[in-house]
């Protein structure tokens, strides 16, 4: 690892941050050194780490007060501001430590009464530890170099061994008042060293300035990772697995995550990784144990869990049953394991916690990869990336000993935690979050309003359109997944259902939107356009509904199919035959589905809605029709019983409200300000 230091850059903090409200030189620089480390992936990763400077700034008097600023809950150092450095009244800070005992929330209390300005977040569990070590500039990361040093039986010989007396060794103690003690009191019988190696936890350096603390951090890791280096041997041969087929078995592993025979936890979003380095890993002939042992940091337990879910690739291979089979069988077991753990710490140590989910974050799949699962996509990736860490760190403790993780009591105390499950936040869910909905059409129009709409719901959402350039900048607006089809064609359907399978690791629901308006008398309508429009208008609904289907039975979790129909399908025009046949195949298609699906838990439901501006007729079209009616445009899309006009987001509130539905099937939702005409019945 080399040092990112660089004067101008560092300058340049100074002089972007050095002059605003609650900051200096100090803070600039602490700004940027904090980035530097945040934003190297075998340092820190999602909001891991903390950093601090002690320094002066004015109270609200005008005052200089000597504070540490340190970083605040939920701020991340790759993206950090000084904001996200909270300042905290340095002296009674540091005379807390005469207190002999000091809780959790007591030591929360005490952090937050000693704030410069009461607005700020919270400061770190570790903000005692950083007060109560002497210097200026403190930089702490979980690097995965020093993790693979640290997790070791015999850890306090390397580290001295690779280090002398330039780093101290701390045995491991739970973050919090008891681990800043015991750190400062490691320092003081070490005053020479440059920073801190905790067993288990990570690594502390510390100096006069930021360049110092920060190339001080560098320099341990480079030679935690020349050592490892030095130890490698030629790559040993690995059981390669044959491959396993991730669409056919993540809307499995989905469903089964949900619920068993007492309890629903809600839907799960999945990630697969695949890499060289995790084939490698799963194809291990002691994948087994090594896999067992437990997290690399108890940092980790609240976002992975302390063990993965290890399964067989034989079975996943069969047919589907006995796929299905064998992941109840090995989830089943798994949530007894975790139970018991849970159960067992709780009588040990005599405490009272009520239980977390027993499911696990993290699959292991030989033949196919590494599947994580969170509340979210963006949980489920966090998983993901800490675990891509973890096989590195335990490949390389490996090369330089044996691995070996923390006890399982110390882990059981630092997933229950209450300052650690903070870190997840404990906002109420929206309504969709963690469900993922297919649209189709999804560019323009009602199917873009039908996207947002779902998406300020919580939704995750694949979007689909034949317009690539424009269905692409609204799945960048909305942090979508999508595809560019044709939905005629009914490969690329089935292609595209699997791309978002592949994406969210299944389906919980599909809005068919995507249509046309041919127009054309009957009896001079062309068999190629009637045709092409049965293709667009009805078949294209067929190909996405039955794609869809089968991920849902495959997640035995329901579903929802709903079908952007039309007025046309119950009231047609002269003129519009070639568009209201197939709509009024559409709904028979939707009631067809809702009777056959509702033993799977599987609803339909259409809407239908009229007079709305879209790009499904052009202006001259509109000007016509509402010139042969007397009307001038405005008027023409308020001519309804409720004289105002429906807009896409009317019918896309509709769509919502029909997935929310859940004991509504078979229904059509009129969205059109009232036309008695085209009502169904």
């Amino acid at each position: 690892m080399q040092s990112q230091w660089s004067d101008v850059a560092a300058e340049e903090y100074v002089a972007r941050y050095g002059s605003a409200r609650g900051s200096n030189r100090d803070v600039a620089l602490r700004v940027y050194t904090s980035r530097l480390i945040g934003q190297t992936p075998s340092l820190v990763l999602h909001g891991g780490g903390n950093t601090s400077v002690k320094t002066q700034l004015p109270d609200d008097l005008g005052e200089p007060v000597d504070v540490l600023c340190v970083k605040g809950s939920g701020w991340d150092l790759a993206a950090i501001e000084p904001a996200g450095l909270p300042a905290v009244r340095l002296d009674s800070l540091r005379g807390l430590r005469r207190l002999p005992e000091l809780s959790d929330e007591d030591m929360v209390n005490a952090q937050r009464i000693r704030l410069l300005n009461a607005s700020s977040p919270n400061p770190s569990v570790e903000t005692l530890l950083h007060a109560f070590l002497p210097h200026k500039f403190i930089d702490h990361s979980h690097a995965d170099a020093i993790l693979a040093l640290v997790d070791q039986p015999d850890a306090p010989s390397i580290c001295t061994e690779l280090y002398g007396s330039r780093l101290a060794v701390v045995p491991y103690v739970m973050p919090g008042f008891q681990l800043a003690k015991l750190a400062a009191e490691m320092h003081e019988a070490n005053p020479d060293a440059h920073g801190l190696l905790l067993l288990q936890h990570g690594l502390f350096t510390f100096g006069s300035t930021a360049r110092e603390s920060y190339e001080r951090h560098v320099a341990a890791v480079d030679a935690a990772e020349r050592l490892i280096a030095s130890r490698r041997t030629p790559k040993k041969t690995f059981h390669d697995t044959k491959s396993v087929m991730y669409a056919k078995i993540a809307p499995l592993i989905r469903g089964a995550l949900t619920e068993d025979e007492s309890h629903t936890w809600g839907p799960w979003v999945l990630e697969l990784r695949q890499s060289e380095s995790l084939r490698a890993f799963l194809g291990r002939s002691d994948l087994s144990d090594v896999a067992q042992r437990g997290v690399v940091t108890p940092d980790h337990v609240i976002r992975t869990k302390n063990l993965p879910l290890l399964l067989d690739p034989e079975p996943l291979r069969a047919d589907q049953s006995v796929a299905a089979a064998h992941i109840a069988e090995r989830l089943r077991a798994y949530r007894e394991t975790y139970r018991a753990y849970v159960a067992r710490q709780i009588e040990s140590k005599g405490v009272s916690r009520t239980p977390l989910d027993p499911n696990p974050r993290v699959v292991l799949i030989p033949g196919l990869g590494v599947v994580t699962a969170g509340r979210n996509r963006k949980a489920a990736r966090i998983a993901a990336d800490l675990y891509e860490h973890t096989v590195h760190v335990i490949e390389c403790a490996e090369t330089v000993g044996r691995y070996q993780a923390l006890p399982e009591g110390d882990i059981f105390d630092m997933e229950y935690w209450s300052l650690e499950q903070a870190k997840l936040g404990k906002q109420t869910p929206k309504p969709f979050a963690g469900r993922v909905v297919y649209v189709t059409g999804a560019a323009h129009g009602i199917g873009a309003a039908t996207a947002r709409a779902f998406a300020t719901e919580g939704a995750h959402l694949h979007l689909v359109d034949r317009d690539a350039e424009a269905v692409e900048r609204l799945a960048n607006e909305l942090d979508a997944t999508f595809d560019a089809v044709d939905i005629t064609a009914e490969d690329a359907v089935r292609r595209s259902v699997t791309h978002a399978v592949h994406a969210y690791g299944g389906l919980d629901g599909v809005v068919s939107n995507a249509g046309a308006a041919p127009q054309a008398s009957m009896h001079a309508c062309s068999a190629d356009l009637l045709r092409r429009s049965f293709e667009l208008n009805f078949f294209a609904h067929q190909w996405v509904s039955q794609a869809a289907v089968e991920v849902f039975r495959a997640q035995q979790q329901g579903g929802f199919l709903l079908y952007n129909a039309s007025k046309s399908a119950f009231n047609p025009g002269p003129g519009f035959g070639p568009y209201a046949l197939p709509k009024a195949g559409v709904i028979a298609l939707m009631k067809q589905y809702a009777v056959e699906g509702g033993e799977h838990g599987i609803r339909a439901g259409a809407v239908n809605a009229d007079r709305v501006r879209t790009g499904l007729l052009s202006k001259d079209d509109v000007a016509r029709r509402a010139a042969a009616r007397g009307l001038g445009t405005d008027e023409y899309f308020q001519s309804n019983l409720l004289r105002q006009e429906v807009t896409v987001d009317h019918v896309a509130r509709a769509f919502v409200a029909l997935a929310q539905a859940e004991r509504t099937t078979g229904c059509v939702l009129s969205v059109d300000g009232g036309n008695i005409a085209a009502s169904p019945r």
